[in-house]
C-alpha cells in the first residue's frame, strides 16, 4: 500500500440510508425536522473537524498513528481465520499502512472495503502487496481483483467520535450500511486522533456504536465500559 491520494472536499457527503429507515427515507419515530437540523450539524461540524485534523502537523500525526498501531497489536485477536479490514488513508487519517504490510507479513488476511456506487452497502476484496489496484468513488484505491472476503475485524477511521463510541464519519453512511446488514458483526474499531472528541453526535436510529475507539495518546476506549447496555464479551 504506497503513494498518497485524496478525495473531494464534499467525499461522502450523500445522506445515509439503512435498512432501519421507512420507504420515504425517515427513521421510525424520529421527527424530520429533528433529522434535518441534526444533518445541517452534522456537516458542519465534519467540515470543522476535517479542517482541524489537516492542520495537524505531519510529525504528530505519524506520532499518533504508531501509538494507534501498538494499541491495535494488544486490540486485535490473531487467529486462524483472522480477516481484518483496513481503510485507504485520505485527508489526514492515520495511515498504518506500514502496519498493515506487517500484519500481512505474519499471515493476517487484509481487506480493503469497496465503495462502488452511492447507497449500497460495501464489500471487501482481499489485498496483497503489488497486487493491481482499481479506483472506486473518489477515486479511493481498492484490490482489482481480489476475491470479496467478510472480515472478522473492521477498522474504521473516524471524522469525530463521542464517549459512547458513536462514530461521525463522512456521511456517506457506508459503514452503517454495511455492519447493519452483515450476518456476523466483525469487532468494529474507529481510528482518529485524540482531536476528533466531541460531546455526542446526535446518534439517530441507524448510526451503530464502534466496539473501541482508538486515538493513540489517550487508553482505547471501549464501548461496553461507557454504554448503560454493556455489548457482548469478545
Amino acid at each position: 500500500m504506497t503513494g498518497e491520494h485524496d478525495c473531494r472536499d464534499d467525499a461522502g457527503s450523500q445522506p445515509c440510508f439503512m435498512h432501519e429507515l421507512r420507504s420515504d427515507g425517515t427513521a421510525p419515530d424520529v421527527d424530520p425536522q429533528q433529522i434535518r437540523d441534526v444533518a445541517r450539524w452534522r456537516k458542519a461540524e465534519r467540515e470543522r473537524l476535517i479542517a482541524a485534523r489537516l492542520a495537524l502537523a505531519t510529525e504528530y500525526r505519524a506520532a499518533q498513528t504508531s501509538a494507534i498501531a501498538n494499541d491495535l497489536d494488544r486490540l486485535i485477536p490473531i487467529a486462524s481465520g483472522s480477516i481484518v479490514s483496513v481503510y485507504w488513508p485520505i485527508r489526514g487519517e492515520p495511515d498504518l499502512r506500514s502496519w498493515v504490510r506487517g500484519k500481512w507479513e505474519q499471515g493476517v488476511r487484509i481487506a480493503l472495503p469497496v465503495a462502488l456506487a452511492l447507497g449500497q452497502a460495501l464489500v471487501f476484496r482481499e489485498w496483497r502487496p503489488n497486487g493491481p489496484m482499481a479506483r472506486g468513488l473518489w477515486k479511493i484505491p481498492y484490490p482489482a481483483d481480489g476475491p470479496e472476503i467478510v472480515p472478522t475485524v473492521t477498522l474504521a477511521p473516524v471524522v469525530g467520535f463521542d464517549a459512547a463510541c458513536y462514530r461521525l464519519g463522512y456521511g456517506g453512511g457506508f459503514f452503517d450500511r454495511t455492519l447493519a446488514r452483515m450476518a456476523a458483526k466483525p469487532l468494529v474499531i474507529g481510528l482518529g486522533y485524540p482531536s476528533s472528541s466531541i460531546t455526542t453526535i446526535f446518534p439517530q436510529p441507524h448510526d451503530i456504536p464502534m466496539d473501541w475507539i482508538v486515538t493513540g495518546s489517550n487508553p482505547p476506549v471501549p464501548r461496553h465500559r461507557l454504554m448503560a447496555c454493556p455489548t457482548d464479551a469478545r
